[in-house]
């Protein structure tokens, strides 16, 4: 996997190396984009949808976190215009 988020396959929130889940961190339409762009990270079946207190696809706030700091990283070489291009909106 790909990723610009990550240089080492462990959970983004935890840092565990067991029973990792790709997250396409914008998923749905924007599903290929994060695919050939990097956004993605590795998270615990916990962390990516195994637990709806908690995971991603089911905590608002985790997903938003994880949909800026993944803009904010693209950002540091490309513009914000190049990332709107790509994924239609700022989440910053």
């Amino acid at each position: 996997m790909k990723s610009i988020m990550q240089t080492e396959k462990k959970c983004f929130q935890t840092g565990r190396t067991d029973s990792l889940h790709e997250h396409h961190i914008y998923y749905g339409k924007n599903r290929k984009i994060s695919e050939q762009n990097g956004f993605k990270v590795w998270l615990t079946g916990e962390w990516h949808n195994q637990d709806s207190r908690i995971d991603v696809h089911h905590n608002i706030e985790f997903d938003r976190y994880l949909k800026r700091e993944c803009q904010k990283k693209y950002e540091e070489t490309h513009s914000r215009a190049e990332f709107m291009a790509l994924i239609g909106k700022s989440y910053l």
